[in-house]
């Protein structure tokens, strides 16, 4: 076993519902310690500056951006990524909404917007379209696919939401 360096440190996070012991140094992001100590490769290096999105996860049920959250300020809160939301034969159903609206081409911010489209909806299941477009104008997509995006979280939303409300009468 090697020696720890003086900044190295002991940590423990609580990554999609397990927890893990590691040694980081302690300059290392969330996202740094996600894909290279953990191989969870959902939350993507986009900018390194947390203005694209490309990284986003779940901490504490809260979209946040892990390229610029020191992985030490993280320990004892709940951490979800991508992989945590579902899988390929439970698919959460903002996933599955993605899927089935084909709203990906390159991928690279899809988990980005599905990781705010799932916060947003965990915290209002019925958002406006002004709200859904609020929530996502901080994810970045080069490849022009915001309508497919659009579409899918209208489908998510019609999802939790399959009931339409009833219209006011004039009785």
């Amino acid at each position: 076993m090697a020696a720890l360096s003086s900044q190295d440190q002991p940590i423990a996070l609580t990554v999609n519902g397990s927890t893990h012991p590691l040694t980081v140094g302690g300059t290392a992001t969330l996202l740094q310690v996600l894909r290279n100590d953990l191989g969870l490769n959902g939350p993507k290096y986009g900018c390194g500056l947390g203005q694209c999105g490309a990284c986003t996860v779940h901490v504490d049920g809260v979209a946040a951006r892990a390229c610029v959250i020191p992985a030490a300020k993280v320990q004892g809160r709940a951490i979800t990524t991508l992989e945590g939301l579902g899988d390929r034969l439970r698919p959460h159903v903002v996933q599955n909404a993605f899927i089935q609206a084909q709203a990906a081409q390159c991928g690279y911010c899809l988990n980005g917007m599905i990781m705010t489209t799932a916060a947003l909806l965990a915290h209002n299941p019925r958002p406006s379209p002004q709200s859904v477009r609020d929530a996502l104008s901080g994810n970045l997509c080069r490849c022009g696919t915001h309508i497919e995006i659009l579409a899918a979280v209208e489908r998510a939303v019609a999802a939790l939401s399959p009931i339409p409300p009833s219209e006011p009468t004039n009785a």
